[in-house]
């Protein structure tokens, strides 16, 4: 029960002479208040950024596949545009040889001009796409329909705005029947699609923009040799790297490349840029903690040079409780919890003031760090350091006390 009694009263000691000195007290730990605070902001906004990048990444889609034309970075120069374009019939041959795709839409982009009635406007975005596009990209159609396989067949001179276009143009709320030229050719408008505006890291913009959709085919009549791309959804996020060896072996064979050529086409997912994110997101965190053993070492500077001023004003009683029996283990370990006390409460009010400034950044609108969490790890990160800095530091004023003759120590004033 004795030796059960020694570190509660020797805590107890501690925490006394902390509150008798408390100015002073909080002076010394402002160094490990500071790093702390900073490892808790620091590790919580990168977890909200992480998070807010990682939902626009879902958003994007983590199990669509785009496949492109690509020059090689090997002498790009032999290669022409025909032999590099990407062609329908490669696209129209991709389900049935990539096993792992679910849905493809292979997209043209046009210019067109657009004519309302007396509304006329340039340079408007059109693209052809078919069917299983609003599948692949999540934009449907919230009034009239959307375009069906028969439209593609026909090749019917249909197409789809966007609803920001519907209100740019003055269009009714109910647009469907509306006649519409693109570059001189008549097209009804069948459906609405919504608008959905890309995340600022993929481009997105905050502009309101006419979107108007035709089916593939008929782009086909509008360009005869279009330049476009083809969008893929795999059957899951766990087949993406199954998809991109099948698109590459089906486009090789179908572009008869030879086994020492280059590919002539690009195939990507956004697996690999959260891949790439994640790798640059462990950097940060490793250099994090490397800012915070050096933020720590400064405070814990602070906190022996205070405990080594404690020792030279306290000598006079280290002396006397040396004399009354005091074993130069007590005295020690008194002086070196002091320092381990004295770092835990800087420890605690740095997390409590770390944690209140990621509060009213989460309180902030629309604010990117919206979903910042403390991480475990930076708060045992945090605990673990400041004591270890309390026994690192405190150790040395601690041996000086434990050593002090008491004779010595009470002729001291």
């Amino acid at each position: 029960m004795t030796l059960l009694r020694i570190p509660v009263l020797t805590v107890g000691t501690a925490v006394a002479q902390i509150w008798a000195n408390k100015v002073r007290s909080m002076l010394t730990t402002l160094g490990i208040i500071i790093a702390v605070a900073s490892v808790i902001i620091v590790s919580s906004v990168a977890v909200g950024l992480k998070q807010y990048m990682l939902d626009q990444f879902a958003s994007f889609g983590a199990n669509k596949v785009w496949i492109f034309p690509d020059w090689p970075d090997d002498q790009p120069e032999r290669y022409t545009w025909r032999q590099v374009r990407i062609t329908p019939e490669q696209a129209r041959g991709l389900l049935e040889n990539c096993p792992s795709l679910k849905r493809i839409s292979p997209i043209m982009n046009l210019q067109a001009r657009v004519q309302i009635g007396d509304k006329l406007r340039d340079f408007v975005k059109v693209e052809g796409i078919s069917p299983d596009w609003h599948e692949i990209e999540q934009r449907f159609v919230t009034v009239g329909r959307p375009f069906k396989s028969i439209d593609e067949e026909e090749k019917a001179q249909v197409c789809l705005i966007n609803d920001k276009g519907v209100e740019e143009l003055g269009l009714p709320a109910d647009p469907t029947g509306t006649v519409v030229l693109l570059d001189s050719r008549r097209f009804t408008i069948i459906g609405v699609v919504e608008t959905k505006t890309p995340s600022p890291l993929f481009g997105g913009r905050n502009e309101t923009k006419v979107e108007m959709f035709i089916p593939f085919s008929t782009g086909e009549l509008m360009r005869p040799e279009p330049g476009m791309y083809i969008v893929g959804q795999t059957r899951g996020a766990e087949f993406v790297d199954d998809v991109k060896a099948e698109v590459r072996f089906y486009m090789r064979r179908a572009r008869g490349l030879g086994p020492g050529e280059p590919n002539t086409f690009g195939v990507e997912a956004i697996d690999q840029v959260i891949g790439e994110f994640n790798k640059i997101a462990a950097a940060f965190s490793v250099g994090l903690a490397g800012l915070v053993g050096i933020s720590l070492v400064v405070g814990g500077i602070g906190i022996m040079n205070i405990m080594l001023v404690s020792v030279s004003e306290r000598t006079h009683e280290i002396g006397l409780r040396k004399a009354v029996g005091a074993q130069p283990a007590v005295i020690m370990l008194q002086f070196l919890v002091e320092a381990v006390v004295l770092c835990l409460v800087g420890c605690a009010i740095g997390i409590v003031l770390g944690a209140g400034v990621i509060m009213l950044l989460k309180l902030a609108p629309d604010s990117p760090v919206g979903k910042s969490e403390i991480p475990v790890w930076s708060l045992i990160l945090s605990v673990g350091f400041s004591a270890f800095t309390g026994v690192v530091f405190g150790m040395g004023p601690a041996i000086k006390a434990a050593s002090l003759d008491p004779i010595e120590a009470l002729r001291h004033e």
